[in-house]
This record gives C-alpha cells, sequence and structure tokens, in this order.
C-alpha cells in the first residue's frame, strides 16, 4: 500500500512538472498528408498557446506499422506519442491477420481532426454528381475507375464503400501514395480517386478535377456545397479520415489527463478551429479519451463489414 500511494506521488509530480523537455510525435506518413498536416498545425498551436514544443517525426512505411510500433514500444513517460489516423487503428486490424499491436498497447488521449475525403473527378470524366457517377457505373460494370492510395488504404475502402452502398462495381486502380493517386485523376489515368483535401487541392486549383461529392454524412466545413452521399441518396457511406493522438501503455494517467485538458482547450480556440478546415478540410475535435475509444471501435466495426463484403486485401 505504501509502495503504491509512493509511486502516485511520484507520478503526480511528474505531471506537474510536465513537459520539461520537448515531446516527440510520431507520425506514421511522409510530410504533406493529413495525418502530418494535423499533427503540425496542432504543435504550431499547442506552443503558441501554452509553449509546448512538440518535434514531428515522420516515419511512414510498412501500413504505418512502424511508427506505431515504435511508439508502442517507447518509455510510457509522454514524451513520446503517436498521431495516428483511422487506418493504423479502425483498418488495419479488418486488413491483416497479425497486426504488431492493438488498441490494448496504447492510451488514446483524444481526436485532434475529423475530416471528410473528396470523390474527385477528372475534369473530363463523364459525370459530375453522385447520381451521375451511378449511372455511369451502373451502365459499364466495373470499367468506371478510381485511385487510391493502395490497396486496403481508408481511401480504397471509402471507394469500396460506396461501391456497396450504391450497388455497383467499381474498377480500384491502387498507387504507392495520395500524391500519385491524385495526379492519376488530373492526367485522366483514371476517372476518379478517393483522397484527402490536401492531396486534391492542387488539381481544384489547377482546374483539372472537380469534386463530385464528399465520403461523408455531415456537410465539410470547408465548401458546404460539396454533396454528400446522404444528399443523393446513398445514406449508408460515412467514412472520415479522423486524427488522434496517442500515448505507450503506462503513461502516468495524470500526464494523459494533462495532454487531454491542453490540446481540447487549444482545439477550441477559433483560429485554431479556422486553421483545421483551411489546411486539411476538416473539423478542429477535442474529445475525453473515453468517447475516442467509443469512436475507434465503432469504426472498426464498421470497416470490417466493408473489407468482408469486399473481400478486400491488403497490398
Amino acid at each position: 500500500m505504501r509502495y503504491l500511494i509512493f509511486a502516485l506521488c511520484i507520478a503526480s509530480a511528474h505531471a506537474q512538472n510536465y513537459p520539461a523537455k520537448p515531446i516527440h510525435v510520431l507520425v506514421p506518413f511522409a510530410p504533406g498528408g493529413a495525418v502530418d498536416t494535423t499533427a503540425r498545425v496542432l504543435a504550431q498551436a499547442m506552443q503558441q498557446r501554452v509553449n509546448w514544443n512538440f518535434v514531428i517525426e515522420n516515419r511512414p512505411g510498412g501500413n504505418g506499422f512502424i511508427a506505431t510500433t515504435a511508439v508502442k514500444g517507447a518509455t510510457p513517460d509522454g514524451y513520446t506519442l503517436l498521431m495516428a489516423h483511422t487506418g493504423e487503428f479502425a483498418v488495419n486490424q479488418a486488413l491483416f491477420d497479425n497486426v504488431p499491436y492493438d488498441l490494448g498497447d496504447f492510451m488514446p488521449i483524444t481526436m485532434v481532426s475529423d475530416s471528410p475525403m473528396l470523390y474527385l473527378a477528372n475534369v473530363n470524366a463523364p459525370f459530375n454528381n453522385f447520381k451521375e457517377l451511378v449511372a455511369q457505373a451502373k451502365a459499364n460494370p466495373g470499367k468506371v475507375s478510381f485511385s487510391s492510395a493502395g490497396n486496403g488504404s481508408i481511401n480504397h475502402l471509402a471507394g469500396e464503400w460506396l461501391a456497396q452502398a450504391a450497388g455497383i462495381q467499381l474498377l480500384h486502380v491502387p498507387y504507392k501514395g495520395g500524391a500519385p493517386a491524385a495526379a492519376a485523376v488530373a492526367a485522366g489515368d483514371v476517372q476518379f480517386g478517393v483522397m484527402a483535401v490536401p492531396g486534391a487541392s492542387p488539381h481544384l486549383k489547377s482546374g483539372r478535377g472537380k469534386v463530385i461529392g464528399i465520403t461523408t454524412a455531415k456537410k465539410s466545413p470547408l465548401d458546404p456545397s460539396w454533396a454528400t452521399p446522404r444528399d443523393a441518396g446513398i445514406p449508408d457511406l460515412d467514412a472520415s479520415i479522423w486524427v488522434g493522438l496517442f500515448a505507450p501503455k503506462g503513461t502516468p494517467q495524470a500526464i494523459v489527463d494533462q495532454i487531454n485538458k491542453e490540446v481540447r482547450a487549444t482545439l477550441a480556440l477559433p483560429e485554431v478551429q479556422k486553421k483545421f478546415i483551411e489546411s486539411a478540410g476538416g473539423e478542429a475535435i477535442g474529445m475525453t479519451p473515453a468517447e475516442f475509444v467509443a469512436r475507434i471501435k465503432a469504426d472498426a466495426e464498421r470497416y470490417k463489414r466493408v473489407v468482408q463484403k469486399g473481400g478486400i486485401k491488403p497490398g
């Protein structure tokens, strides 16, 4: 009992002094994507508001396994965190037989952002909205092509989910990353693609892409005119890219609570909310750890159904 009290006192003291040095945040993707953008927007906002210093480390590859397992094995002191998205915790477990981690290896801190993906079509594609895309696919089963960041990516699943919900057959063309998948749409190599806003933005600005709609039931805060699947009579489709912050299992609860408190307070600032909309096309979303866990588990079940029904295999 004395040992427990002593340990709790030590943990409390560490929390009171936290952070005493820069916090390393590992990102499982290359710079420029939705997760990296979210991490850097949050890091800048936290530095300005509470003078916390974050070091963003990009460790792409291995379907997110490299960065995620590195944080799993890190010292649980609050100085090595993971900024991950839907794929690492709601998709990988449905795709792979031997994922080297699970949710129990981490302490989810909070969701940071939640963003719709775009169904971006080549400007010359013979459809301009969901209704026309579905009609084209029904008239040409398996011939309407869409690009994604790779087999089993969240983008791939959002395309497959559209096919399942609308009762159509699409031709999936996987690429090695979001940038080449978006470039393929702009070049006309595929008719449309599924991608995050940062990847689509250059091709919208250049006029080589057009938005057919978004992947979520909720309107986009960046452009409310973009159609949702529900607008088109496809109510069962609701796929977003959420990005959240995780600590290794065993991190003192007081530190997790402190990070949660300060991150949520930062995300509530109007200027920070505006920055997330402009940079990633999504919303700044602060949650309690329990709320975040509930969302992860709900999404895991939904993507599991999409994967099983579509017979999807990782690339």
